[in-house]
């Protein structure tokens, strides 16, 4: 059976506004290491016959510095509100198990740490995204507006190899930015983020 999905997306990670990585997985990131959450919303979907609309899901990753290389550390926060069906269909697509864009993501994983379901607090509102995970922490994330702008629009950053969208809007990290899960530990306060809408089928 299909499935699509459609929502919203932001990511915070530890390297200095603007990210390298995202540029290219082929460029080295600010510091030795790459520690990202990539925070997927999903505002309609439908997965084999099962509707996901309203949930949200959260990837947190530890990279090497050339996130190209691969042995990816990675681990999912699937929100407390889905059912158990809920979060197995969506687990296979974020698994890359369906096809779409984390497919092409497989290959990079050295280590899968796993699944955990927390209470997840979405939110966006006048350029400014955030995710409250449980007891794990918060990430928030406010788009980059540039000086002198007349439009006042963000600036974006498009042709990119990602997968929430080639076009994805730059943030920077407003507030606190860390989350404590699967043994690892972030602090990413005041560090690059981005931002986009996504759609994706299988």
């Amino acid at each position: 059976m299909s499935w699509k999905i459609d929502g919203r997306y932001f990511e915070n990670c530890s390297c200095d506004v603007v990210c390298p990585c995202t540029a290219s997985f082929a460029l080295g990131a600010t510091n030795d290491y790459c520690h990202a959450v990539l925070v997927f919303h999903i505002d309609s979907g439908e997965v084999e016959g099962v509707d996901v609309s309203g949930l949200t899901v959260a990837a947190v990753a530890d990279t090497p510095k050339v996130m190209s290389e691969g042995n990816w550390k990675l681990g999912v926060l699937m929100d407390a509100a889905a059912s158990e069906e809920q979060a197995q269909k969506l687990a296979a697509v974020f698994g890359g198990e369906l096809g779409g864009p984390m497919e092409a993501l497989g290959g990079l994983i050295g280590q899968n740490l796993g699944m955990e379901q927390v209470p997840i607090e979405f939110n966006q509102e006048n350029g400014r995204y955030s995710a409250q995970f449980g007891d794990k922490g918060t990430v928030s994330v406010e788009e980059v507006v540039p000086f002198g702008s007349e439009s006042g629009e963000p600036v974006v950053m498009n042709n990119v190899f990602h997968p929430a969208s080639s076009a994805l809007t730059v943030a920077k990290a407003a507030d606190q930015s860390n989350v404590s899960a699967f043994g690892l530990d972030f602090d990413n306060s005041s560090k690059a983020g981005f931002a986009s809408k996504f759609s994706w089928a299988g």
